[in-house]
């Protein structure tokens, strides 16, 4: 499943390609794609059809695209009112937003095509591509966050967030991130460290990978019972999360899957600069670079799997988890 660096770099694709412009006409092959829209194909298009895109906005993996109804450079002498509904987009396991040009060929699991207004030297289609069909696209309310600032990570960031994104906590690469708030509420809990940071009301966008590639640079094991952290480990492993996945924008994401692309359809190539996550009975990098042979571990975590050196992450005597 995409995580926050891959979620972050197709908005900022979104951004260059779709902030804007209007949604001219809408096309769902596959109504499935748009099950979460309870009220059906009709009501789905005919909302979308003429509304134009404010911004993209994300909050740790989720991604939506506030709207509103008056076309781009539309004379009025009142201020443009705060928009009320959003696109959101859930890209699930496989799903793929693509810009492309109507000329190019249906990619074969296409299931909505949103046609979108006019714009020099772009693409004039944005098509959801989702061959497990996850993923999909429906339309949301937007209410006030709950701590009055902006939703999430945007051009213009407003005070709103999509209904389903405001159980979940700010991510750490949110400029509103507090980590007061993160620390106090870390160590009020009674589990171990990578369930916790897993945990999206804590902290959001801090997927399995990542979450082992910021215990392994934090020098912390996952099993570490939270209510024992020290504020400066605390820090140290939110740093590194951040550290981790900035790398991984940089890369343009981590694709282990053909099915992960940007909007422009090009993969991530982070995976190549990955420490811990998949290289069970590999070198540790970091013990290697000190001459110490230590051959990374793999163990069972919550039906999914946790890579550890065992020497500069040792499992802690009180480790319950």
């Amino acid at each position: 499943m995409p995580e926050l660096p891959e979620v972050e770099v197709v908005r900022r694709g979104l951004v260059n390609w779709v902030r804007g412009r209007t949604i001219t006409a809408v096309e769902v092959l596959d109504p499935r794609s748009i099950r979460r829209h309870a009220l059906g194909v009709e009501d789905f298009a005919g909302n979308l059809e003429g509304a134009r895109v404010l911004d993209i906005v994300r909050r740790g993996k989720f991604l939506w695209l506030p709207l509103a109804d008056t076309p781009a450079g539309a004379s009025s002498a009142a201020p443009e009112p705060a928009p009320a509904v959003a696109l959101m987009a859930h890209l699930g396991m496989s799903g793929q937003l693509l810009m492309q040009d109507g000329a190019v060929a249906d990619e074969k699991h296409l299931k909505i095509r949103l046609r979108l207004s006019a714009a020099a030297g772009m693409p004039d289609q944005l098509r959801f591509v989702d061959q497990r069909i996850f993923g999909g696209l429906f339309l949301t309310a937007l209410i006030p966050t709950p701590d009055g600032g902006p939703g999430g990570l945007a051009e213009t960031p407003l005070p709103l967030i999509a209904e389903e994104a405001a159980h979940i906590a700010r991510d750490p690469l949110d400029p509103h991130f507090s980590f007061d708030v993160f620390y106090r509420r870390l160590r009020a809990r009674k589990t171990g460290l990578k369930r916790a940071l897993l945990d999206q009301a804590l902290v959001s966008g801090i997927g399995n990978i990542y979450a082992d590639e910021a215990l392994w640079l934090a020098k912390l094991h996952y099993a570490r019972p939270t209510d024992t952290l020290r504020r400066s480990e605390a820090l140290r492993v939110l740093d590194a999360a951040r550290q981790v996945m900035t790398d991984a924008l940089a890369a343009g994401g981590t694709s282990f899957d053909s099915l992960y692309v940007n909007v422009n359809g090009a993969s991530g190539y982070f995976e190549r600069s990955l420490n811990a996550y998949g290289r069970e009975g590999q070198e540790c990098r970091r013990c290697a670079e000190a001459g110490i042979v230590s051959l990374m571990k793999r163990e069972q975590f919550m039906n999914r799997s946790s890579y550890t050196c065992p020497v500069c992450q040792p499992r802690p005597r009180n480790g319950r988890w």
